[in-house]
């Protein structure tokens, strides 16, 4: 085994511990998770932010969070904004809105948010 496969390796099972204290953290919430989604209903789903970018969507700007909570992603949009107070990477955040499929990913535009402790 060369330094290149330990370190896959390695990759490999922090993403799995990740994954492991996602689930564990928002089993009992009350809150619809993300691999149970029912598409087009309004649901409350909550998650840990893992990724934050600003996009514009036909010239308007856009803040896209990619939320998880162990089971799956989402990409919450906000449009109209360019930053969100308080909405940083690995801040846990209760999202309700209405989900939809768009290009392969679950999205949500322009939920109310809680940001959870």
């Amino acid at each position: 085994m060369g330094i290149r496969d330990y370190g896959k390796r390695l990759n490999a099972d922090t993403q799995e511990i990740d994954t492991q204290r996602l689930c564990q953290r928002f089993k009992d919430t009350g809150f619809t998770s993300l691999e149970d989604l029912q598409l087009r209903t309004r649901t409350k789903i909550a998650g840990e932010v893992k990724r934050m970018r600003t996009k514009p969507r036909s010239g308007i700007p856009a803040v896209e969070v990619v939320i998880s909570d162990g089971t799956g992603e989402a990409v919450i949009i906000f449009s109209g904004r360019r930053n969100i107070p308080g909405i940083d990477l690995g801040r846990c955040i209760m999202i309700d809105g209405v989900p939809h499929r768009d290009a392969d990913r679950t999205v949500v535009l322009n939920p109310a948010y809680t940001l959870l402790a």
